[in-house]
């Protein structure tokens, strides 16, 4: 009789040891950040449920539906809304619930807000290599400088998104005659880690190898993070820089050399290598060999930009 019990007790911890591991599967099915998004956004949902008195698990439709609306009301941009929605959805799914966002109520009032009030996104300023060697012309050779020179080199020279940029190891890196191999372990594009690289050539202008090189070799890292935070004394630490810190960097590099440091964001090296490389002609499936775009179609903004004033309509009579 003790041993029946024993081996029921053991199993129902190995059954709850198995649900634990499927429940975390399943949130590795998306990325870290867009978990982390997902909960801020349902975190301010049931924040907005609690306040009027609503239920949000399970909620109602009428109750998401005044939800989206109240956001709409309150400026934010229809992208933010949809993902909020997003988020919602994702929150009953976890939770093992059918999500009423799935309805057609909740559909056509999403269809509504993005005809009211638009679809057009915000975007910053790309940092072109004219940009990126303004910024560099002023950014000092002490070890911060050095750090934050390899950084906006290597992310403008590999097109790197900024998650890439701050994941990168010393061992993701093998130096050739040519230039540098980066490895890029995992991506918005390659969440199940298939894994890809990207190469970086010496240069003749920015140099961005050169750059990289006298970060590493200033700061003694010969494996780890390559982007490390430093301490006010000049000492650098053995902790990553997060995603975020790219951003920074980028806005305070800008404005010391005269720019506005608004126009820009974290995206702003990945999208001045492309419309740096469009503009001087590169092929478009060259281009995508570095920024590792699916879809041609994705690059027809950055093209159409680069491109606006060659060979215009107008030229002969404007």
């Amino acid at each position: 009789m003790l041993q029946e019990v024993a081996i029921r007790s053991t199993n129902a911890v190995a059954l709850q040891e198995a649900a634990t591991a499927a429940t975390d599967f399943a949130k590795a099915s998306k990325s870290a950040a867009t978990r982390r998004a997902y909960q801020v956004d349902a975190a301010d949902f049931v924040a907005w449920c609690a306040h009027h008195g609503l239920e949000p698990l399970p909620a109602q439709v009428d109750t998401i539906a005044a939800y989206l609306a109240y956001l709409a009301r309150s400026g934010l941009r229809a992208s933010t809304i949809t993902r909020r929605c997003a988020g919602i959805r994702y929150m009953h799914r976890m939770a093992g619930l059918e999500s009423p966002t799935s309805s057609e109520a909740i559909k056509a009032v999403l269809a509504g807000i993005r005809r009211s009030i638009g679809t057009a996104a915000t975007r910053k300023a790309p940092a072109t290599a004219e940009t990126v060697r303004t910024i560099l012309a002023e950014m000092p050779a002490d070890l911060r400088g050095l750090r934050d020179r390899a950084l906006l080199l290597l992310g403008f020279a590999g097109a790197l998104r900024r998650s890439e940029l701050v994941a990168l190891d010393v061992e993701d890196l093998e130096e050739t005659a040519e230039g540098l191999l980066v490895r890029i372990r995992r991506s918005k594009t390659d969440q199940e880690g298939a894994g890809d690289f990207v190469s970086i050539p010496h240069g003749s202008r920015l140099r961005p190898v050169a750059g990289v090189r006298a970060w590493l070799e200033a700061a003694g890292i010969t494996e780890g993070p390559i982007f490390r935070s430093i301490k006010k004394g000049g000492s650098v630490t053995l902790e990553r820089l997060s995603d975020r810190s790219v951003a920074h960097v980028i806005k305070q590099r800008a404005e010391a050399a005269g720019f506005d440091p608004n126009v820009f964001s974290g995206h702003s090296l990945r999208a001045g290598f492309v419309t740096s490389a469009l503009h001087h002609g590169a092929d478009i499936l060259r281009v995508m060999d570095v920024t590792r775009h699916r879809e041609v179609s994705t690059l027809k903004t950055y093209d159409r930009r680069a491109k606006a004033f060659k060979q215009h309509a107008g030229e002969a009579f404007l």
